[in-house]
């Protein structure tokens, strides 16, 4: 078993940062337009936009990128955005063995911070092992003026605590938790404190506020790195994030932000396991998490098919396999 690490977490504003090693940089236009005139002293040899979360792509890139002649002992390679742009650019720093810096955007998720590429395959996510950054680079500064439904949508990646260990538990007593993912009750203890976190700073990182950003990165550092104690994620991931997965098969070229999704499957998957929402919802609107972004009809034929999606693509039990849709 290996235990993953954080990168290590520099909070500084990205003009001060000093780099000396040629950059190679991961990026989409829309973000590095936000933020270049503070990184424009980077020696920037080569760019590629990451556009869509998908293996052929980043694969593609790595090779371009092991074909254009660089001298690998000297490069660095330097994700700038969310986090299409994150697991794009950790898939390369993988395969092409060179250290890797993010600098986020916006809070959008906790993907600068896990050591997986998440991508799109067969209507599905898989997350691939790739690695963590070595380095993370937060410009509060930065995050504080993102769009305001990005700046701290990783909170949706910690209210989903709430329906996730919910399934945790279900599927404990129904005696489904396979080998390696027995339920721990001071893990779910440590889940929920960090879920009290996220809901605590909800108001304030959604605002903006410098103090409450920096308690909504803590918590999703938290989090993951709970996550890679046990070496999987049933405190942080259950039915709201199958229900996501699934959902995005009936978006056509609709673009949402994979957050905005996960938190329409949090309000939903919670009422059907008869939770409490008001706190949870608050949370999301405080954070402007749009509640009216996804298409009914696409709601409806994602929920219909989720007992089908989740055994198909063999997710851990929750309450998505005991769904019963007129």
């Amino acid at each position: 078993m290996r235990i993953w690490n954080l990168p290590v977490i520099d909070l500084i504003p990205f003009d001060e940062l000093e780099e000396e090693r040629p950059v190679a940089l991961v990026t989409t236009l829309e973000d590095w337009n936000a933020v270049k005139d503070d990184l424009d002293h980077l020696n920037i040899v080569w760019r590629a936009d990451a556009v869509d979360p998908i293996v052929q792509q980043w694969a593609n890139l790595t090779m371009d990128l092991q074909q254009s002649n660089l001298n690998d002992a000297e490069l660095a390679i330097y994700a700038v955005g969310g986090e299409i742009e994150v697991d794009a650019a950790k898939y390369i720093a993988h395969h092409t063995g060179l250290e890797l810096t993010c600098l986020p955007t916006a809070l959008s998720a906790d993907s600068f911070l896990t050591y997986t590429s998440s991508a799109r395959d067969q209507g599905s996510v898989t997350h691939l092992e790739t690695k963590p950054p070595e380095r993370l680079i937060i410009d509060v500064d930065v995050l504080a003026v993102a769009p305001e439904d990005l700046r701290a949508a990783g909170i949706c990646d910690l209210v989903s605590i709430a329906t996730a260990l919910w399934d945790w538990e279900l599927a404990a007593e129904e005696g489904q938790n396979p080998e390696g993912m027995e339920l721990i009750p001071w893990v779910a203890d440590a889940a929920q404190a960090i879920l009290d976190g996220a809901l605590e700073c909800a108001e304030a990182a959604g605002a903006g506020d410098a103090e409450g950003l920096k308690q909504l990165l803590d918590c999703l550092a938290l989090g993951v790195q709970l996550c890679n104690q046990i070496d999987h994620t049933r405190p942080l991931e259950g039915s709201e994030h199958y229900f996501a997965y699934a959902l995005e098969n009936y978006l056509g070229k609709k673009r949402i932000p994979h957050a905005h999704l996960v938190g329409t499957g949090i309000l939903l998957m919670a009422e059907f396991q008869d939770q409490y929402t008001e706190h949870l919802e608050r949370a999301l609107k405080l954070c402007h998490i749009p509640q009216d972004s996804v298409p009914e009809d696409a709601v409806g034929l994602a929920l219909r098919g989720l007992p089908e999606y989740v055994r198909k693509h063999a997710f851990p039990y929750s309450i998505a396999h005991e769904l019963k849709m007129q």
